[in-house]
């Protein structure tokens, strides 16, 4: 039987060597292969087949047990668009993270996210990506121009809570019982804390005017042709029609000193990390930008805009703060173009106003005006910030001097009709307020002011107030003419009257009229007047008369003092926390002596009902209206009403009345809702 052809026999074969004798004379062959004395070809062939085995076996268990993150991989190829070609031929330079000409293990850090890429290729990247969007782009004109701020967003955290900064639109003696904010929705989920400092304070013109005229924001590689005019809360079709105005043009703002027109690309490149919110990368970038120009009005704000940013991003006061030092040092260095100055300083204010900073944002206001004397529009930022420190006098003057010069002018008009009306100067307040609306001046369009105007009215009998409720509902500040509340949640239940089981508080309902003698009795033991205990009302609601409140909660945080003094009463509503946790009510006795009228007016938000206990009820004489519908109290009963809604009192009795007020939430108001809603 021939023997089996395989590559194992040929290989002995082929390597086989010749006899030979020794000097013994015995022959032996020469198996130098055989012996291992070198390389076979069996040998070569077994270790390409173990290599191939553990090749074949390593891939698979790299797979198995998923070693390599390829689609990490994959990805990072795609997002430094690495050409693997390119690698083959020597094209390295491409791949030069770092910026320092070659490619390297440094580099390699860089592209697979383990180092920071350098300021300088961030910038160069920059003005690369520019030069590629826009090819045909021509060098600036000496006019360079900016793009006007939006509005700040209110989602920021104070530092002062607004009982330190109290806004006189909301908590002036004077004032008519009315705050607020067009509409307040649902805040997103955040802290309680948060919440309470982060809206800031609802309804303060603080905002309102600051957006009156937004400041100059560079943008990168945008040259708009004019600035924006100041804009409204409302677009612009739902403005009165026969008070509808052009915007006018204005001249482009110009930010650029002669030498940093030469360093623009460098400020564009820095400014696009910052349009395009890297404001991390932005930061590095412009203190880079001042540490080569420390002279660079422009570097050193934008270097304040990128931290404004960023505090914005991380929610930080402190890094506001140093933003606001940093609008300050731009605004003080030589060289500084006047629009410059003006949109640095006016950032400052605004951000000082942010954080509850009133009298450093006055201050910044007044030396703006010093600087630019002729600017009608900083006078009523002025006028503003002295209304936000309680400054009615102060304001009042200012605006006296803007009216001087000019008479037209909707927004100081609005204001000085607000601070006389404040002033109880009814009928002098009329013309203004209503000049200033029908101006549809900026500024103007604002519930507040169309509130002031019809209640002065309706004080002076003039039934026209309604036509102005009316616009007022109509432009979207009131949710009817009778519901004229302007610290409002969308979609809630609306109307004048309730029953205690359309609230679903009838456990408290039932508390409240099965102890009313027991309630009654303490507050009667509280009503001498030389305790001073019971306060006169100081909201200016009444037309005559006396009335008296003594407060046991307030923006649910229960008064220790008052309580004591009627231990009973509080105890009762201990266990309700729709009454003693309602942030936007009140717990009080409220005692009204004969012959006392209470203007018609409304509450200052939909978030609460009112509930009225009767105590001490004369037979005739005392009634409420609500809407159009007017009722009587009786001892031991709750009336429950929508103070928001449009209602009047009178009190014509020979003898006092005496009620026990309890505000509760919404019954529609969720729980989360009535923890983050800011309090009143």
């Amino acid at each position: 039987m021939a023997p089996r052809k395989n590559f194992r026999n040929q290989a002995k074969k082929e390597v086989k060597p010749a006899a030979v004798v020794n000097k013994n004379g015995v022959k032996a062959e020469a198996t130098v292969a055989a012996s291992g004395g070198g390389f076979s070809g069996t040998k070569i062939f077994t270790w390409f087949m173990v290599l191939a085995l553990l090749g074949v076996w390593s891939s698979v268990a790299v797979v198995w047990f998923d070693l390599v993150d390829y689609d990490n991989v994959i990805e990072r190829a795609k997002e430094f668009r690495f050409n693997f070609s390119e690698v083959l031929q020597g094209k390295l330079s491409a791949y030069d993270a770092d910026g320092d000409g070659d490619f390297d293990v440094e580099d390699a850090k860089v592209l697979l996210g383990l180092k920071e890429r350098p300021v300088s290729v961030l910038l160069r990247e920059a003005k690369e990506e520019s030069a590629v969007k826009e090819p045909d782009a021509v060098p600036p004109p000496d006019d360079d121009a900016a793009v006007p701020l939006p509005p700040i967003s209110d989602d920021f955290i104070p530092d002062d809570s607004r009982d330190e900064a109290t806004h006189p639109y909301e908590d002036e003696n004077n004032a008519i019982d009315t705050k607020g904010e067009l509409v307040e929705k649902a805040q997103p989920q955040q802290t309680v804390e948060e919440s309470k400092q982060y809206n800031d304070q609802p309804g303060s013109l603080e905002t309102k005017e600051t957006e009156a005229e937004s400041v100059p924001e560079p943008e990168a590689d945008v040259e708009p042709e004019v600035e924006s005019v100041p804009e409204l809360k409302e677009n612009a079709e739902d403005q009165p029609k026969d008070k509808l105005q052009e915007k006018p043009k204005k001249k482009k703002p110009k930010l650029l000193n002669k030498f940093e027109k030469t360093i623009k690309m460098e400020i564009d490149a820095a400014e696009k990390l910052r349009k395009k919110g890297k404001v991390e990368e932005a930061v590095r970038a412009f203190e880079t930008l001042v540490l080569q120009y420390p002279q660079s009005p422009r570097c050193r704000y934008g270097k304040a805009l990128a931290e404004d940013g960023l505090a914005e991003k991380m929610l930080s006061n402190d890094m506001l703060q140093k933003a606001i030092g940093t609008y300050k040092e731009a605004s003080e260095l030589p060289n500084a173009t006047p629009d410059l100055i003006k949109a640095t300083l006016k950032k400052r204010a605004e951000r000082q106003q942010f954080l509850g900073r009133m009298r450093g944002a006055l201050a910044t206001l007044e030396k703006l005006v010093q600087i630019f004397p002729e600017d009608v529009a900083l006078k009523n930022d002025l006028g503003v910030a002295h209304l936000l420190i309680g400054d009615n006098k102060g304001a009042k003057r200012i605006y006296e001097e803007v009216l001087a010069t000019a008479p037209s002018d909707g927004f100081a008009k609005v204001h000085y009709g607000f601070i006389l009306k404040s002033e109880n100067k009814i009928a002098e307040s009329i013309p203004f307020l209503r000049d200033g609306l029908e101006s549809g001046h900026p500024g103007t369009d604002d519930g507040r002011f169309y509130f002031h105007l019809g209640d002065a009215l309706q004080r002076m009998g003039d039934d026209s107030a309604y036509k102005w409720y009316e616009r007022g509902h109509l432009r979207g500040h009131f949710a009817s003419v009778w519901q004229r509340s302007l610290y409002n949640v969308d979609g809630l239940k609306a109307q004048p009257w309730w029953t205690p089981k359309d609230t679903g508080y009838m456990d408290l309902v039932k508390t409240l009229e099965r102890n009313w003698r027991i309630i009654r009795d303490e507050a009667q033991s509280v009503m001498d007047k030389t305790t001073g205990l019971f306060v006169p009302e100081e909201e200016n609601l009444r037309e005559k008369g006396e009335w008296g409140q003594f407060t046991l909660w307030q923006q649910g945080k229960k008064a220790g003092e008052a309580c004591r003094s009627v231990p009973k009463t509080c105890g009762l509503l201990e266990r309700y926390p729709e009454a003693t946790g309602c942030k936007r009510g009140q717990i009080k006795f409220s005692v009204m002596q004969p012959g006392t009228h209470v203007w018609p007016h409304t509450g200052p938000t939909n978030c609460r009902l009112r509930m009225h206990l009767g105590l001490v009820i004369p037979k005739t004489g005392c009634k409420i209206r609500c809407t159009n519908d007017t009722r009587a109290w009786e001892e031991g009963k709750v009336l429950i009403f929508d103070d928001s809604f449009e209602h009047e009192v009178w009190q014509d009795a020979d003898s006092y009345r005496l009620i026990f007020i309890v505000d509760v939430w919404h019954p529609e108001l969720t729980q989360y809702q009535r923890q983050t809603l800011s309090s009143i």
